[in-house]
């Protein structure tokens, strides 16, 4: 097949509904990879290099600092929503808030802006809305940190065209209790498992999570169960249960610090890591960071959740969040963003880069 042509020509509400109409579920970016290093391939400004389905294109103009603008190709499953549909100035379909229109805007600006005043670095990459394992950032980050050089970066996530600074860090662990298989009618015989959790259960509901104010932002934590898993039959005494439980911490804290505190509030109990990723510092006191603030205008916010500028912190690159696409329509049937917030996008950004 061939690959589909983008034009780049068109304003950035356009090109977004070119790339909702290529689909590109996660792990099947590769069609979408192919049209947009093509079309960055054919503008003399840029230099254009590939990783899998990871496209980083990079102007070199020697300029004092360096801006990275990044984004994901993949989307979540389809759901009846592809191609878009444009109804009263609100493009539908799959994408569109998270984040195809983050990605138009960055293409759009990739295209036009040939003299910016930043030299800029454009990061297109695959495989963000599955397992980290499978991330292509986190890829770059590991086999590419060249590539994502930078004195600060934009993730293009939705955000409701408002700055959203930093991200949580978020682990997830189980808390194991055991007991004593035995037949129902004869519970004494046992121990059950599950009427042991309860414990796990109470210290979650007294728990009273921080709030962490950095750089002017407000982190919210939470520790929260958000599985319980326990039981053989319905005529047999339990003898294992265990409480999945997710705590989102702000990112003042490491992960292993979170670790010792969730290991604390669950003393006594076994208490099994299943998976962390650490926060992101918001860094609005960075020059370039308080800069972009003042050329986007508004009161920036927190990330209430975890984002990829949890890489670039890791990396030593000041990060935020900033995108035209509204995060409560991500990963909907309903998903849609009003054509005017991805140029006004745009234009901003424009501004920021261009002036």
């Amino acid at each position: 097949m061939s690959t589909p042509a983008l034009d780049l020509s068109q304003d950035a509400a356009a090109v977004t509904a070119q790339l909702v109409d290529i689909p590109s579920v996660s792990r099947a970016e590769k069609p979408l990879a192919d049209a947009v290093e093509q079309a960055l391939r054919e503008l003399p400004h840029l230099t254009v290099d590939r990783d899998g389905d990871a496209v980083v294109a990079r102007t070199n103009l020697g300029r004092a600092e360096r801006v990275v603008l990044a984004g994901h190709l993949d989307t979540v499953p389809i759901a009846d929503n592809v191609p878009s549909r444009l109804v009263d100035g609100v493009l539908h379909g799959c994408g569109t808030s998270d984040m195809k229109s983050g990605v138009a805007v960055q293409l759009r600006l990739a295209a036009t802006l040939t003299e910016p005043n930043r030299d800029l670095t454009f990061v297109f990459y695959d495989a963000e809305e599955i397992a980290a394992e499978f991330n292509g950032l986190k890829r770059l980050a590991e086999h590419r940190p060249d590539w994502l050089t930078g004195d600060f970066a934009v993730l293009m996530e939705p955000t409701d065209a408002l700055v959203e600074g930093g991200c949580q860090g978020t682990l997830r662990v189980r808390v194991e209790t055991t007991g004593r298989r035995a037949h129902s009618a004869r519970a004494w015989l046992g121990e059950n498992a599950i009427h042991a959790a309860a414990p796990v259960l109470a210290r979650l509901a007294e728990y009273r999570p921080r709030r962490v104010e950095i750089d002017g932002l407000t982190y919210r934590e939470g520790l929260n169960a958000v599985l319980i898993e326990g039981g053989h039959a319905t005529n047999v005494i339990p003898d294992s249960c265990a409480v999945t439980v997710n705590y989102r911490f702000a990112p003042t804290r490491s992960e292993e610090e979170a670790l010792a505190h969730v290991r604390e509030v669950f003393e006594g109990f076994t208490v099994v890591l299943t998976d962390s990723a650490p926060g992101a510092m918001p860094g609005l006191s960075h020059p370039a960071a308080a800069a972009f603030v003042a050329a986007i205008g508004g009161k920036p916010a927190p990330k209430d959740g975890w984002t990829d500028v949890a890489r670039f912190s890791a990396l030593g690159i000041p990060a935020v969040n900033y995108g035209p696409g509204d995060p409560k329509l991500a990963h909907t049937r309903e998903e849609h963003v009003a054509t005017s917030a991805i140029l006004e996008c745009e234009d901003r950004l424009r501004h920021w880069l261009g002036a």
